[in-house]
């Protein structure tokens, strides 16, 4: 059952998306979607049919597009780089197909990384955040140890802990168990039920996994460009 949208996160109102090398086309066409806060969706459908396109606008990573982006009730469309990404970094947490960990820093310092550059708080309290982050995930006995060490579903855990680490309004997934065996994809799916269920994490995930998709709260199908199914 998919959560009460008591509290909208983010809407998205006629987004149209156009690349022109080396032909035009028309890539997303009339995109309207809301998602309230605690919601677990995935987006799928068959490769090229816009999903990572809308994903990227919906983080703010692609500006080129026309329509309005709204997150935690802000009008994002139209706003500066720079504030932008500072927007990204205080309230976007990212998980990708690939941990993209860096591999001679510590479990930890990798966590840190956005809360240090956010810096909202003391050096002493992002580290005990970090810890705390690192608890829920499961891997807090590895903090110390350089990220190349762990195994690669551990290192994906850990990424997800650095998207936490600054309390995000949502979080953004690209295929996040795409490089991982089944078992460590129950894992992450696990770990974002819990997330969503009972911290009222908002997750929005591209993925190709049936299983994955079909398990989470809400389903948004596209096919060329379009928005087909909503849940």
């Amino acid at each position: 059952m998919a959560a009460q949208k008591e509290k909208l996160v983010l809407k998205a109102e006629k987004i149209n998306k156009f690349f022109y090398s080396p032909l035009e086309f028309h890539a997303l066409k009339d995109i309207t979607v809301e998602i309230g806060e605690g919601e677990f969706v995935t987006l799928i459908g068959k490769s090229g049919c816009g999903k990572s396109t809308l994903l990227y606008i919906l983080s703010t990573m692609d500006t080129q597009y026309k329509g309005d982006l709204y997150i935690k009730e802000e009008l994002l469309t139209g706003k500066e780089a720079n504030f932008l990404a500072h927007f990204r970094n205080a309230h976007i947490g990212f998980v990708f197909q690939f941990h993209y960990l860096l591999p001679e820093f510590s479990v930890l310092q990798n966590v840190m990384l956005p809360a240090l550059k956010l810096g909202l708080y003391t050096r002493a309290e992002i580290e005990e955040r970090a810890y705390t982050k690192l608890a829920l995930l499961g891997v807090k006995e590895q903090a110390l140890k350089r990220a190349s060490q762990l195994s690669g579903g551990q290192q994906q855990r850990v990424a997800i802990a650095r998207a936490l680490i600054n309390d995000p309004a949502v979080i953004m997934g690209d295929e996040p168990t795409g490089n991982l065996d089944s078992n460590n994809t129950r894992i992450v799916f696990d770990i974002f039920k819990e997330l969503t269920s009972e911290y009222k994490q908002t997750i929005i995930a591209v993925t190709h996994d049936d299983e994955f998709a079909r398990n989470a709260d809400r389903i948004i199908e596209m096919l060329d460009g379009r928005i087909i199914s909503a849940g």
